[in-house]
């Protein structure tokens, strides 16, 4: 006989109710609100957030494929500890920074940044391909006009943008696919209200330096650059 909290396949959390019910479970199990060690069934689920049981059945798979809970027969949902949790999932780390426990995350994060990414402009500076490094000059003097005109959504996007392309330039495969969990954080800033309203100078300096670190092939320059990007980062957050 089949198991009716597994049956199915796990599933991204992209309708609106199953989406919503992940969310706020996850939540509460951060918060503290829901124990590590305490079992919900399928039935709290569907009462709590007025879903049918499919929608139930789907977020219990999607918490257990984040390893927030684990499913038992007869039991239910049993929540994990948050230690446990994929921590390098971008949905785990969106939902501790909706959490109150967001200035944590942001420190952990901002201290990978300062591990990764400056060893990651370093190596972009030596290995990236002439092509890839001549758009980093282009895409820092983008990053400057649209920071300091304002155009905010634009200047945030291309940041994204440098970062990730930075990562994914670095010739090393596990800081590639790092370039997702970067740009969760830096959307993760703006959505939070956590970022300046606009950006300051010794910041935007510094991604020009960056970029003319990787396009000289000077990697020396780049890495130092990319640690004061980040080293400002972790002081505008109080993370220091």
């Amino acid at each position: 006989m089949s198991d009716p909290m597994t049956d199915g396949t796990a599933t991204t959390a992209s309708d609106p109710m199953h989406a919503a019910a992940s969310d706020e479970l996850a939540i509460d199990i951060i918060e503290g609100r829901w124990p590590a060690g305490q079992a919900i069934t399928l039935e709290t689920i569907q009462d709590r957030f007025s879903v049918s049981r499919t929608v139930a059945r789907e977020v219990a798979k999607y918490l257990e494929s984040m390893q927030a809970v684990t499913i038992r027969r007869r039991v239910g949902l049993v929540a994990r500890p948050i230690g446990e949790w994929a921590a390098l999932n971008t949905q785990v780390i969106r939902w501790k920074l909706m959490s109150s426990h967001r200035k944590e995350q942001l420190r952990s994060l901002t201290e990978l940044r300062l591990a990764i990414e400056p060893a990651a402009a370093a190596a972009a500076a030596r290995y990236a391909s002439m092509e890839t490094k001549a758009m980093f000059p282009v895409l820092a003097a983008e990053l400057r006009k649209t920071g300091e005109s304002g155009d905010l959504d634009s200047f945030h996007d291309l940041d994204i943008r440098f970062h990730s392309m930075l990562l994914r330039s670095s010739g090393n495969e596990l800081f590639s696919s790092l370039s997702d969990i970067i740009a969760t954080v830096l959307k993760g800033r703006v959505e939070l209200g956590m970022y300046p309203q606009k950006p300051k100078p010794a910041a935007l300096d510094a991604h020009d330096a960056v970029a003319e670190g990787i396009w000289q092939g000077n990697p020396d320059k780049a890495r130092e650059a990319m640690r004061i990007i980040v080293g400002e980062v972790a002081d505008s957050l109080d993370l220091t």
